[in-house]
């Protein structure tokens, strides 16, 4: 079975509204809670593996004034979530309902655990009301409800479950493996088929994505990474060029994003830093070229889709930043296909980049993101004006292979296999200084 351009964009680029580990615990706490019989909650207790544990630690959720946990992301899932939604599912919470979860949490109705040896993606959340246990799966993917189970009988026809919970194939997974085996050419060859449809959809995420820049250069939100940019730029401290202009859109709109802004960003692979990256980076350098909109939001597009394809190697989270790597990467390729380059121009433009910041870790989502949206968003530009003047890493040096096929399954296999250890001594500091920080 074959793909288009348009079914990657249908599956891997869609509105989130905040960060989206904090929003699936909050999707699977919201699925849970639909299927009681009434809306009283007596307690929920939640399961998670590392990489949800370590991104929904800190970052704040939107809506609810700066508050954060995983605690807090699934009471308020439980008790004002809209599993329908998606992972806008907390698109409705209020003050009443923030109050409401805060008070859970103070009556320790809420219990987090870690399933320290459990790899991959994996939410399972319990909450019992009135004598009812009512129990949901998020698996692989932040939006994936595999299953659905009311007083220990399993719910096999309900409309929140994905496909292949019923029975039925998976079309996310089936495309993602098919992607995974395509060339940089046949990746090239599928943006022909773009339509105007699908032009419209790309306009509408740089309009996503537009509105928490704006945000985040207007209020200086989170660290204010993006408007001390701008602000160094206005005071003549550093150049206001191409580079910088991507830095400065899209590390204040993740200022926006992870302070918890009430506007949704249009993700990309399952991510909506991934999707700040992978637009934000091509749309600022509109006021430096002599191109058109629509040739702009095709590169935009070609950004998606390598997106999508380095994420089929690396798996949805891992230890290492896929903001750096993958939306970096597709960020790269889509300049470099801007500009003008050809399949070995472009495929020089990921492999510089994978070269430049394959080491970055992820932390977590914070604050701090922005500075590490600044960095790829900008190293993501120099990487494809470098492969445009003949700069390419050679194949001779560390990760890097023949191709860009070959350098992102090196890619891979250096985040779900070597990184395993590393990310799990990331975890084990945050923990730490999490207790530290509680004590004081």
């Amino acid at each position: 079975m074959s793909y288009t351009i348009k079914d990657v964009l249908s599956m891997e680029v869609a509105p989130a509204l905040g960060c989206t580990e904090p929003v699936a615990i909050a999707l699977g706490a919201a699925a849970a809670a639909s299927l009681l019989p009434e809306k009283e909650i007596d307690s929920v207790e939640i399961w998670v593996d590392p990489n949800i544990y370590k991104n929904g630690l800190a970052v704040s959720i939107p809506g609810t004034g700066g508050l954060s946990g995983l605690d807090m992301a699934s009471a308020l899932g439980a008790l004002g979530g809209d599993a329908n939604k998606g992972l806008e599912v907390l698109n409705d919470i209020n003050a009443e309902i923030t109050e409401q979860a805060q008070t859970a949490l103070r009556d320790g109705k809420v219990k987090v655990h870690l399933m320290a040896d459990h790899q991959g993606l994996l939410i399972k959340t319990t909450i019992k009301g009135k004598g009812h246990v009512a129990q949901s799966v998020v698996q692989d993917m932040h939006d994936n409800i595999v299953s659905l189970t009311l007083d220990d009988k399993e719910l096999k026809d309900n409309p929140l479950l994905s496909p292949a919970a019923t029975g039925g194939p998976n079309p996310r997974a089936e495309m993602e493996a098919w992607l995974k085996q395509r060339s940089l050419k046949e990746l090239l060859d599928l943006l022909e088929g773009l339509d105007e449809d699908d032009m419209t959809f790309l306009k509408e995420s740089v309009n996503y994505n537009m509105r928490l820049a704006e945000y985040g250069l207007e209020h200086g939100s989170g660290l204010g990474i993006g408007k001390t940019l701008q602000k160094l730029a206005d005071q003549k401290l550093i150049t206001n060029d191409m580079i910088l202009a991507a830095r400065t859109l899209t590390s204040a709109a993740a200022d926006a994003r992870m302070s918890g802004v009430n506007l949704p960003a249009m993700s990309s692979a399952g991510s909506g830093n991934h999707g700040l990256t992978a637009v934000l980076t091509i749309w600022a350098l509109k006021d430096y070229l002599d191109k058109s909109e629509q040739e702009i939001l095709k590169a935009i597009g070609f950004s998606h889709l390598i997106t999508a394809y380095v994420k089929t190697h690396t798996g949805r989270l891992s230890a290492v930043c896929g903001c750096s790597i993958a939306a970096g990467a597709g960020a790269a390729a889509g300049v470099a296909y801007l500009l003008g380059g050809d399949e070995q121009q472009i495929a020089g433009a990921i492999k510089n980049i994978t070269e430049d910041l394959a080491g970055v870790i992820c932390d977590g989502a914070k604050a701090g993101c922005a500075l590490k949206l600044a960095t790829a968003s900008g190293n993501a530009v120099r990487s494809a004006l470098f492969s445009l003047q003949g700069v390419n890493v050679m194949a001779t040096d560390g990760i890097i292979g023949l191709t860009a096929e070959q350098t992102t399954q090196n890619l891979g296999t250096l985040s779900t296999q070597g990184m395993i250890d590393t990310d799990r001594t990331i975890l084990k500091i945050m923990l730490e200084k999490a207790s530290i920080l509680k004590d004081q």
